[in-house]
């Protein structure tokens, strides 16, 4: 797979070389307005929020037009890179933490200090900033605030005279949690973290770990994944979490997808802001609360960028996207509009002016981050190149241990030796 990359990526370096061979996807049409492109991935909330304020910059800007489209975070990892190997990037790209190292390194993304002028970052703070950097070349700027949360239904916790979980909660407490709500009559309430890569890390960072090093390369042994996994298998087996093939059709990444959402569970472990896709199920049932933390109340979640926002580095039109991140970013109207559905404010005003007015759910994602100030650890250096892949290979593994087709060990091993292979500099 890397060597397949490392070709797209020389294909790509050359044909944006050469006259004629097509790029950005941006265009100037006969009347002079420029067409950029910008895609992301998220539900249908966070579309309608970001359809409304793509129309506001429209407004203020009627020469500009942004051409929008949005899927899955799965689905839309895969276009992206299929997009980048044939140099169709859209102008405006919105990257997870995980995607900065694989896409700035290969040509593919602007060095965003080309727009000083049109990106003023003075309003947002210098360590968020570093974590859309490679190289110290800075590729893409946050778009807000993130952490990891449990959603979950607050009915079924009072049905099973739970309390409310506050930080410093312990993966034993969210054990005990599980088996008073099937006491309580949920079957398998919680949805099983075994599937993702985001979750092992939480618990791996509660111990003391972590999942890289300063090599980059994984920081952890396959006794540390194999006893996660079996961790989790024995919770499978006594019920508490989702079967198999429920968990198993959470690859793509949706909401929908979900045991959660499928109302097969009644908590489970999302991101602060994406959790808002439960509410349409859940309306005012839904509540946040913070992941487990290790046994001696080591947190492992923290605070990352919600997600980053690049600019192709061959669009015809750099200055007008840049103006839209600058709208984004740190324009009152878009963030009256998006509140903090990507997140926080990155913004340190927009977020004293955001977070006092937010509504709904959104109070409970600021709530939940508000909880959290001072109680959490720093971040992890953006994860290394081949990391992006990684995490699906983790998923599909995991299918190997929650069907019972290998043991964790087993797995385990055989995940570390592709992860050698994948992060091989």
């Amino acid at each position: 797979m890397r060597r397949i990359r490392t070709a797209a990526a020389a294909v790509l370096v050359l044909c944006l070389a050469l006259a004629g061979c097509g790029g950005g996807g941006a265009s100037t049409a006969a009347g002079g307005k420029v067409t950029l492109r910008f895609t992301w991935w998220g539900n249908a909330d966070r579309a309608a929020r970001t359809e409304q304020a793509v129309a506001a910059f429209e407004k203020a800007h009627p020469d500009i037009d942004i051409q929008t489209s949005y899927s899955t975070y799965e689905s839309y990892k895969q276009k992206l890179a299929t997009q980048a190997a044939g140099g169709d990037v859209p102008d405006l790209i919105q990257l997870d933490y995980r995607q900065i190292s694989q896409y700035a390194g290969a040509e593919i993304l602007l060095d965003l200090n080309t727009r000083r002028r049109t990106l003023p970052t003075k309003e947002m703070d210098s360590g968020l900033l570093k974590t859309g950097q490679v190289g110290g070349v800075q590729y893409a700027l946050p778009m807000g605030v993130g952490t990891q949360a449990m959603a979950y239904d607050r009915t079924a916790w009072r049905k099973a005279g739970l309390a409310t979980p506050k930080p410093g909660w312990t993966w034993d407490d969210w054990v005990s949690a599980a088996r008073k709500l099937k006491a309580a009559g949920y079957e398998r309430p919680m949805t099983d973290p075994g599937q993702m890569e985001d979750w092992f890390e939480v618990w791996l960072r509660g111990q003391g770990k972590r999942l890289y090093g300063k090599d980059g390369q994984t920081a952890f042994g396959a006794a540390d994944l194999a006893r996660f996994w079996t961790f989790v298998s024995e919770l499978r087996r006594e019920g508490l979490v989702s079967r198999a093939e429920d968990t198993t059709q959470m690859a793509g990444g949706a909401v929908e997808d979900s045991p959660m959402g499928r109302k097969r569970a009644v908590a489970e472990f999302n991101w602060d802001a994406p959790s808002a896709g439960y509410e349409a199920l859940y309306g005012d049932r839904l509540a946040l609360a913070p992941m487990p933390a290790g046994p001696d109340g080591t947190p492992g979640q923290y605070y990352k960028p919600s997600m980053l926002l690049g600019i192709a580095a061959d669009s015809a039109h750099p200055r007008e996207a840049a103006l839209f991140i600058d709208f984004l970013l740190n324009s009152d109207k878009a963030a009256d509009i998006l509140g903090v559905d990507r997140g926080t404010p990155v913004n340190d005003r927009q977020r004293a002016r955001v977070l006092p007015k937010v509504t709904g759910f959104q109070q409970q994602v600021a709530g939940l981050q508000e909880s959290l100030q001072g109680k959490l650890k720093d971040p992890p250096a953006a994860p290394p190149r081949g990391d992006n892949g990684l995490q699906s290979t983790f998923g599909r593994d995991y299918d190997q241990v929650s069907f019972e087709q290998a043991s964790p060990r087993e797995v385990a091993e055989d995940f570390l030796t592709e992860a050698r292979t994948e992060l091989r500099p």
